[in-house]
């Protein structure tokens, strides 16, 4: 059968375009990758792969392209496909990929059977690293054949510091022959170790000549000012927490806002500085602290809860991202939410697996809902479960005990971390919670053995005179004389301590009179008593309160001193006021001057008609009170006294009412 008009159309148009070359392809394939064209790239492999399937450099390329151009999950799809047209190897790329996703575990699974290659122990160490198993990934650095690897000595360092060896940075510099400034990261890097090492001034040195170097070798590369700032950020970060840690608490705020104003830094640095924010300003604005960790923090309905925000998962290590989430919760319970700190503590376990934080935080949010008992149950079933990281643990338990009047909890609880136990303050805290439970044997147990521990320890700095004179200080105070006046006495023979000495003598003269006096013998004379008669004076019935000044209970003797010492005072000429002439004085002053006016002699106070009677009425009325009381006036006689009588007894009254009135 004829073919159709289309089809012959088709048909034509096949046989007139011309056949491109796999040599062709492969040409215009570098092209693309030399000019970062990725996308054309996989284009150009997928027509290698159709003319010639099973090609391993196209399959190499298209995978690697798709690396370059972000599309990871469709690297893994090619990968995944290759495998059944091909035997081609794909592991390294394969675990890279994973990588990328964050599987780390998976991809650390597809790196098997790769350990030879310096490409995979690379991947390895970053893959070890971002699970926190940082001194896995250090051996794997150190493994590396050094000549073969760029800059190799940054990521080493920083992997010195991340496993918590920083003491050994400077060693490795000197091993592998390079100094600490001769790139801004590994300044950078070697200054976080020195940061870890508490040798903060010497770390802002170095921080700021990072920044100089990074200033001078990106402009070198000709960038923008904006992407210099975005690439020496970390650094801006590192040298405002050190001025946080230095003290200089205002430079440090300036620092980070004027980082989070611009925002002129990669998202990791964003965060930090944005956390460290926070954490410096405390609980004074708590809303708008919360405000900002909102925009890190992002809630979903996957299995992970509260993830970071803008992938701040993979750029940031776990002990920063654990600083995010428990400045979260201090600020939702400072805000009293509880509900959503219940709610976040109760994610952080299966996101910090092995942490204290979650614990910790777990117990706190108990004690702000007047749980004390729960936390300290919490805290307690960690200690016992894992023994070894329960010092924390312990400290926080004892402290709410402590707080919520549970002292034999806390005594218990610093009971059980043997490091610390026989250290002054421990004993003294014991003691006292011991005490207040009403424990006074065991409160005693601790001293002894703490005077057991010092008296065998073998330490420059000991503490056994201070650990013996408390302990003497405490037998004493609960009625146990005899160990009190055994541990004097050893004071006194070992050291010849006047505190000693004198709780000896007081200890002894309960039971032993003769060896008080013994003792006694030993103390020096105070000056001035030659002249008191100790006889006399403890056959007096007492010294008596002196009525004036400070030498209250002085003898006669010394009054006597005193009054013959007595400094004579210097008659002082009369300062007068300025115009005042003392030949011609004038008048002299009033005496009541000071007084108000209606206390002086003088004062007369306004007197009050009252005699007139209030007319009320139409106009032209008389008042009938009036009128009567004006004929009984006309016909009384006059009485001098008794009027002068009523006058005494009207001042008084209006006397009284107006103090009234004043009240």
């Amino acid at each position: 059968m004829a073919p159709k008009p289309k089809e012959k159309a088709k048909a034509s148009a096949a046989a007139a375009a011309p056949v491109i070359s796999i040599e062709d392809l492969f040409t215009s394939l570098n092209r693309h990758i030399q000019r970062s064209e990725y996308e054309q790239a996989v284009k150009i492999s997928d027509q290698i792969l159709a003319a010639a399937p099973g090609d391993e450099d196209a399959i190499r390329c298209k995978v690697v392209a798709l690396v370059k151009a972000d599309s990871i999950e469709e690297a893994l799809v090619a990968i995944k496909d290759s495998s059944k047209k091909a035997s081609l190897d794909l592991s390294f790329f394969k675990g890279y990929c994973l990588y990328r996703q964050n599987k780390l575990e998976e991809a650390l699974e597809s790196l098997k059977g790769q350990e030879g290659s310096t490409e995979s122990m690379l991947l390895e160490s970053q893959i070890l690293y971002r699970l926190g198993k940082m001194d896995a990934s250090v051996d794997i650095y150190q493994k590396l054949p050094k000549s073969t690897i760029d800059s190799l000595e940054i990521n080493l360092v920083a992997g010195l510091v991340s496993a918590g060896r920083s003491s050994e940075v400077q060693g490795t510099l000197d091993s592998l022959r390079v100094k600490a400034t001769s790139s801004f990261e590994l300044a950078y890097n070697t200054a976080c170790s020195l940061i870890e090492r508490e040798k903060y001034k010497d770390a802002e040195q170095l921080l700021l000549s990072a920044r100089r170097i990074g200033q001078e070798t990106l402009m070198e590369e000709n960038l923008a000012d904006d992407d210099v700032e975005i690439e020496l950020a970390p650094i801006a970060v590192q040298i405002a927490y050190v001025q946080q840690i230095l003290g200089n608490t205002q430079e440090a705020i300036a620092s980070y806002t004027d980082l989070v104003k611009r925002n002129f830094a990669d998202e990791s640095s964003l965060a930090v500085a944005v956390n460290n924010l926070i954490a410096l300003k405390g609980p004074k604005d708590v809303s708008d602290g919360l405000r900002k960790l909102d925009k890190l923090i992002e809630k979903s309905d996957g299995p992970e809860k509260f993830p970071l925000a803008r992938g701040l998962d993979l750029k940031l290590s776990q002990k920063q991202r654990e600083a995010i989430y428990t400045n979260m919760v201090l600020l939702l319970l400072h805000s009293n939410k509880m509900d959503q700190a219940r709610e976040l503590v109760g994610a952080l376990p299966g996101m910090f697996p092995g942490s204290l934080m979650p614990v910790l935080l777990q117990a706190a949010v108990h004690v702000r809902e007047n749980k004390a008992a729960k936390a300290e149950e919490i805290l307690g079933q960690y200690a016992d479960k894992f023994p070894d990281r329960s010092k924390v643990i312990l400290l926080a338990r004892a402290q709410v005990a402590a707080a919520a009047g549970h002292p034999q909890i806390a005594a218990d609880s610093l009971a059980k971390i043997p490091d610390i136990q026989h250290k002054p303050g421990t004993v003294a805290t014991i003691v006292s919670l011991k005490e207040r439970a009403g424990d006074t044997d065991g409160a005693d147990a601790v001293f002894d053995s703490a005077i057991k521990w010092w008296s065998n320890a073998m330490t420059e700095d000991n503490k056994l005179n201070t650990i013996m004179q408390e302990a003497a200080a405490f037998k004493l105070r609960h009625g146990r004389k005899e160990e009190a006046a055994s541990l004097y006495e050893q004071l006194v023979k070992s050291h010849g301590s006047i505190e000693a000495l004198v709780g000896l003598i007081q200890t002894a003269a309960h039971a032993d009179i003769e060896k008080a006096e013994a003792y006694e013998k030993q103390l020096k004379p105070l000056p001035g008593l030659k002249a008191i008669d100790v006889d006399s004076l403890e056959k007096t019935s007492g010294a008596k309160q002196a009525e004036k000044g400070p030498n209250a209970g002085a003898t006669e003797t010394y009054e006597v001193k005193s009054k013959d010492k007595a400094k004579k005072k210097r008659k002082r000429k009369p300062r007068y006021p300025k115009g005042f002439d003392p030949a011609n004085p004038g008048p002299p002053p009033d005496p009541e001057r000071w007084l108000p006016k209606r206390e002086r002699s003088s004062y007369r106070p306004k007197r009050k008609d009252k005699r007139a009677a209030q007319i009320r009425g139409s106009q032209g009325a008389v008042a009938k009170e009036a009128a009567s009381s004006s004929d009984t006036k006309s016909n009384q006689p006059a009485n001098p006294k008794g009027a002068s009588q009523n006058a005494v007894q009207s001042k008084a009254s209006s006397k009284s009412s107006r103090k009234k009135s004043r009240k």
